[in-house]
């Protein structure tokens, strides 16, 4: 993204700063298929990454899988049956989460072949009618499914404290106040708020020697 690199540093002296140190924005290529990276948002909800993994590890095991991503078919998650989930420690909330994907993707109301070619806010309103998914996981399947250049999570912590610490922001910074932030990144939101990632992540030279 050497393009959207160049812009940044023309219009943003601090991005500027963040792209000499980091380099040009690298986003990952996306590992899975739209369905999986769903499942697998749902799964990792509200949990530490450790313990989500070895409940999605447990709760995979469940199933004769014959997706390639090692994910069960919507329609076996339909099947599945509650003391299932739970045997796998799977919250109650969340097999609802994950029931609701399942049909929504098997009535076609959610086609991963279709989001491709809608609007990045026409995907928003495709994922978010699945109980359990909102705004913020579409943005992030929006970046990283997708890879569209101009997303702007601003109810992302991690991209929030990026801008506090990087902007020098007094008190918290608002989804209101991110959004103003990310204004002059258009038309490519997605590569300031990884740059906000990379700052939020622990970089303590930068702690203490912030962009001026």
């Amino acid at each position: 993204m050497k393009k959207a690199g160049l812009y940044l540093q023309e219009k943003d002296p601090i991005l500027r700063a963040l792209i000499e140190r980091y380099g040009f924005y690298r986003p990952s290529p996306p590992t899975s298929d739209g369905w999986s990276s769903l499942c697998r948002t749902i799964m990792f909800q509200q949990l530490a990454g450790s313990a989500a993994s070895a409940i999605q590890k447990r709760w995979l095991a469940s199933y004769k899988r014959t997706l390639e991503s090692g994910f069960p078919s919507p329609r076996q998650v339909l099947n599945t049956r509650s003391d299932v989930f739970k045997a796998a420690g799977v919250s109650q909330q969340k097999a609802s989460y994950l029931q609701s994907l399942a049909e929504h993707v098997e009535s076609g109301d959610l086609d991963f072949d279709e989001l491709t070619s809608l609007n990045d806010q026409d995907v928003i309103t495709r994922i978010t009618q699945v109980h359990g998914l909102g705004v913020w996981s579409a943005h992030m399947f929006l970046m990283s499914q997708l890879r569209r250049p101009n997303i702007l999570p601003v109810g992302d912590l991690g991209v929030r404290n990026g801008m506090k610490i990087a902007y020098q922001v007094e008190g918290v910074v608002t989804p209101k106040v991110a959004s103003e932030i990310g204004q002059r990144w258009e038309p490519y939101c997605s590569a300031g708020s990884w740059y906000m990632w990379k700052v939020a992540d622990g970089d303590q030279d930068f702690f203490n020697n912030p962009v001026n």
